[in-house]
């Protein structure tokens, strides 16, 4: 089942860009070192060693940063531009991990904003699109029995 076209409205990412950004970073490292421990995430950290990586939320009004070492991703909020910078709608990117759509797609059709190292870009949109993300069943079951 098709995920509906949900855009946050303007004001709830006025208000996402007031709130720390610990937290959500907290979360994606954790989420991101998890799946490399489990084997779950087929990255080579030595491509990502020393880089600096910004995902934005755009309608949630959310922006981590994060880099990462050979080992492992760190909850590092780095100043300065990032590497790598992915943004794009939730809802978009909630497509991207379910598979319904893949990140050439939303790219080509400016739903997905890639900016930085091209190497770096496609690497990562590359391993985006090879993950099995485990929530993933779990959240459309659940999101769609709401929507009922």
């Amino acid at each position: 089942m098709a995920l509906p076209e949900i855009i946050l409205p303007k004001w709830m990412a006025k208000i996402g860009t007031k709130l720390p950004g610990k937290p959500p970073r907290f979360v994606l490292v954790s989420v991101l070192n998890t799946m490399l421990k489990k084997g779950l995430l087929p990255a080579d950290m030595e491509l990502f060693a020393g880089r600096k990586f910004e995902i934005e939320v755009l309608d949630a009004g959310i922006k981590v940063r994060f880099s990462a070492d050979t080992e492992k991703f760190l909850d590092d909020n780095f100043s300065g531009a990032p590497d790598l910078r992915l943004a794009a709608n939730g809802i978009d990117f909630m497509r991207m991990m379910m598979r319904e759509e893949d990140p050439d797609t939303l790219f080509f059709n400016r739903k997905l904003q890639i900016e930085g190292d091209t190497e770096l870009g496609l690497i990562t949109k590359n391993l985006l699109d090879s993950v099995e993300w485990p929530f993933s069943e779990w959240f459309l079951k659940r999101s769609t029995s709401t929507l009922d």
